[in-house]
Parts: C-alpha cells; structure tokens; sequence
C-alpha cells in the first residue's frame, strides 16, 4: 500500500516528470536516458555519493548492455574494460579452455561496478545536470494508483519531510528498498533457495589466468574473475549462513590451490584479502514489474544469484527498456513501451534464471555427495567439450545473445 503524503511547512512541492528512487546501476541508466532526451527527473539515493561511488559489485557485462552503454552513457568504458573472449572450466584435474568468441564472434566486456557507477554518477549529474539527492532517509512513495504519485523524503540537511510530484516513480532501489515494500501483498513473488553459499573474496594479487576460471570439484565450486591487473575476484562454496570469520587467509588459499588444481596450469598468486563476505544463493521474481504508475527495475523486480554473472546485466536491461518507454510516453504519448515493459522484462528475467539454475547444477553438482547428481553434472561438462552444437548454444546463452526480448 502507499501513503498519503505528510504535511509539511515546507513550499508547494517539486515537481518531476519521474522520480528515480535509488542510485545504483538501473537508477542512473534510466536517469541518463532521461536526461539524454530532455526529460526532468529526480534521483533520491539513501547513501553518499561516495559510498555509491565505491560499492565493490560485479563486473562481467554482456555485450548488448555495452552497446547500450554506447549511447553516451558510460564514456570511460570501452577505454578501460577488458575485453574477455574465453572462459576455462577446470575438472577432473584438467584445464578445459572455452573459447565462446570462437563460437560466436561475441564476448564479455570485465569493468568494475563501482567504475560504472561512477561513470554514471558523473554522467548523470556533472555532465546532464540530472538532480540528485544523496543521503536521503526515510523515503516514502505515495497515490501510486493515481494520476499524481509523488515520493517524499526526509532532508539530511534540515530534517523536514519534502513532498515531490510526478507523473511516473521508477523503483530502483534493491531488494530491500522502499519500492519493493510499497508492492508487498500486491505482487507475486517466486523464490528459489540453491542451499548454498559463496565465499566472496577480494584479493590484493594479480590473476593466475587471462581469463574466468570456474572449478568443478567435489568439495565444492571455486571460481577466479579478474578485475584488474592488480585485483582479482574469487568465490569459494560454502554452506549457506557460514561465518566468513571461518575463513582465515591459510584456509582460503589452499582451498583455492586445491579446487582450482589442473595439470599444467600456473599455480594462485597469493595476496592479502581485502573483502570476504558470505552470499546465500537464492533467487527471486517480482510479478508484475508495474503497479499503477510505479515500475520497478533491477533487485527491486528481480534477483538473480551470480552464478552466471547476470544480476547487472538484467538490472541494465530493465533501464534501457524502462527509461526509453518513459520517453516514448512522455514525449511522443505513446503509451505502447510502458504497457509492455513487464511482460517484456520478465520473459529474459525467466530465460536468465533458468539458465542459472542449469548453470548452478554444473558447477555444484558433483559436490552434493548425491551420486546421480554428481554424474549428471559430469556428464554436462563433459558435452559442453564434446558436442560443439552444445558448446554454441552454451555460449549464446552465457554471453546474452541467445534471444531478443
């Protein structure tokens, strides 16, 4: 439900055509294209431009997404992202290299999120002169069913309630943010729970490889992701909930050492790990993405596990589609992009979270002790190395060109 605004002492309120809540990657994509065709929109974001700025998130983009990106968006990435055009899974105690470039032609693009987000910020509010407020608290969304929602919030600096009109409210704002909570008891949500965790790690160390690294071992998945010449990404299977304190420097090395082992391949170079967090691997879908005049994008619709490194990627897409239909409406009045967005946005979030699921029972299948399952997933690696109609179908799907929604 939403409220009726507070009053307030304050003047007649502000007014945007949308009010972006929430700064993270699907907020300031659709802020950015807003701003690109001259619309009038707000961001509110609970946190400091800083801690925006420096949230240490994923960093595999598809190719469709950087095209996107090409529109002005995020300048700096093409110039400092690695182009990625080949994976290796590791198993059996062999290296077995995957080249989907080979395959496809296509490839992956490595660039930090907190690059991107950058990126955005500057582009948004330095170069487009967007409207931002950082540091917000108590956000709350109002009338969303009616012709004139409007969101208030409470002022860092002064502490009194501000009421903003408009016309549309984007929620953007994650999993746990007011937007997704205005739907509660109104929308259906599908959950799924892997029974999983993953050890995220950080390390002060250079890559061992040129490329991802995923390692299939009955004790459990490891996995490298680089992110620059001087940092890399692990993961590290673990039980769900498990206490990241339980994983001191020695025992993550050698699980690393022990999981990630192939013949012939160049031994972990070791570093000091400036990150270690546990990540439940669970999935959820927010049916619909539209409720009155608020549209919901990324987390705030729909989380995806990062077992195929798809959560911003699906965040990204919801923003280009969400953000051009608010200019179709907006400008034009066609009311054609807006009418479809959910349905649209839902048929990839469910072809994303399928092949996650497929994906999770590769990686993690040989360490369930569940024999059937464990032959299963070795009969699927093995496939992906022997039946290049496999090997391509895989590729399509992993690098995001498999369809068009």
């Amino acid at each position: 439900m939403t409220e009726t605004p507070a009053s307030s002492n304050s003047r007649p309120p502000q007014r945007f055509a949308v009010v972006v809540v929430g700064a993270g990657p699907a907020g300031l994509t659709v802020g950015c294209v807003l701003r690109a065709a001259g619309v009038d929109c707000l961001v509110l974001e609970t946190g400091t431009r800083e801690s925006v700025e420096q949230r240490p998130r994923a960093g595999v983009i598809e190719e469709p997404v950087v095209r996107g990106l090409e529109r002005g968006l995020a300048g700096n990435l093409l110039e400092r992202a690695r182009r990625d055009t080949a994976c290796e899974f590791r198993f059996d105690g062999e290296r077995h290299p995957f080249g989907y470039h080979e395959l496809t032609g296509g490839h992956h693009w490595v660039y930090p999120q907190q690059f991107l987000v950058t990126d955005l910020v500057r582009e948004y509010a330095d170069v487009r002169g967007g409207a931002v407020r950082f540091g917000v608290r108590d956000v709350r969304v109002h009338d969303l069913d009616g012709d004139r929602p409007s969101v208030s919030y409470l002022c860092p600096e002064s502490g009194h309630r501000k009421v903003v009109g408009c016309d549309f409210v984007a929620g953007c704002d994650g999993a746990r943010g007011v937007t997704r909570m205005a739907v509660a008891g109104r929308a259906r949500v599908a959950r799924h729970d892997y029974g999983i965790g993953w050890l995220a790690l950080l390390a002060q160390a250079p890559p061992s490889a040129d490329r991802v690294l995923f390692g299939c071992h009955p004790d459990g998945f490891a996995g490298q992701m680089p992110r620059s010449p001087e940092v890399t990404r692990y993961y590290l299977q673990c039980p769900p909930g498990d206490d990241p304190e339980s994983w001191p420097h020695e025992r993550v090395w050698a699980e690393l050492h022990r999981r990630l082992a192939a013949a012939g391949a160049e031994p972990l170079t070791e570093g000091a790990l400036i990150e270690k967090r546990v990540l439940d691997m669970h999935d959820y879908v927010t049916e619909p993405m539209a409720f009155g005049r608020l549209y919901l994008a990324g987390d705030a619709a729909h989380l995806v596990a990062p077992i195929a490194a798809k959560g911003l990627n699906l965040a990204l897409h919801d923003a280009f589609a969400l953000g051009d239909a608010f200019v179709e409406r907006l400008l034009r009045g066609d009311e054609a992009g807006l009418a479809g967005y959910s349905e649209s946005r839902l048929r990839q979030v469910w072809d994303y979270q399928e092949f996650s699921q497929w994906l999770s029972e590769l990686y993690h299948g040989g360490a369930t002790g569940d024999p059937f399952r464990a032959g299963t997933a070795l009969a699927r690696l093995r496939r992906l190395f022997s039946s290049p109609a496999t090997a391509a179908a895989f590729a399509e799907r992993y690098l995001g060109t498999a369809a068009r929604y």
